[in-house]
């Protein structure tokens, strides 16, 4: 799994900046209605909540899990919903946590680009794995948390930047994208379960 956002290498508008939590309302409603299936997502729009524990926008998880462990066998349009739902994701979080002030697409990358390998289910995937990889991804949650509550001050810290320089300083913007990056990582090893390779414990790509 990767994920990448581009830098917004000019001033960002200062104004949207300002009133983004107002501004994002729309889009955020959007994918509450998504997502009201429930499943684990890391939101990049809800780093609060997502990188400590998860975020509710129906992922579907069950059915493949379900399909993994009794036909080793992930359905083609599953995976792509997941995908889909979770690059959308992304790019909603990109915009309320100010990474971004080009309003969220449905359906384009923009500047957040997420790359996420169709597995091979028989070859790549251990049937029963499914069944654990919750739990075996429990300290991934735990560092999450901290670096999630990282996360929020980094965007607060960044809102005032914006409002004074118009440019989004760039330790804070890897960091946070460092963040989404893992957040993702860990959803497709025990949510998405697109792989059976364990997540690393770090930020880079």
């Amino acid at each position: 799994m990767q994920l990448s956002v581009d830098y917004p290498d000019r001033p960002l508008d200062r104004l949207t900046s300002a009133f983004r939590i107002f501004t994002a309302i729309p889009i955020v409603i959007l994918i509450g209605f998504l997502g009201s299936n429930g499943s684990y997502t890391w939101s990049h729009g809800a780093h609060a909540s997502s990188s400590g524990g998860g975020a509710a926008l129906g992922l579907l998880v069950a059915a493949p899990a379900a399909m993994i462990l009794f036909r080793q066998k992930y359905p083609r349009w599953w995976f792509d919903w997941n995908v889909n739902l979770l690059a959308f994701s992304n790019r909603v979080g990109a915009y309320c946590f100010l990474l971004t002030d080009v309003y969220p697409a449905t359906d384009e990358d923009q500047s957040v680009h997420l790359t996420v390998p169709y597995p091979d289910v028989q070859n790549d995937l251990n049937r029963w794995l499914p069944l654990v990889k919750w739990a075996l991804a429990i300290p991934h949650y735990i560092v999450l948390f901290f670096l999630g509550v990282g996360a929020v001050v980094a965007a607060i810290i960044a809102w005032f930047a914006i409002l004074f320089t118009g440019r989004f300083p760039r330790g804070l913007f890897d960091y946070m994208v460092g963040v989404g990056r893992w957040t993702d990582r860990v959803s497709a090893y025990a949510f998405m379960l697109t792989t059976d390779e364990y997540p690393p414990f770090r930020l880079s790509p």
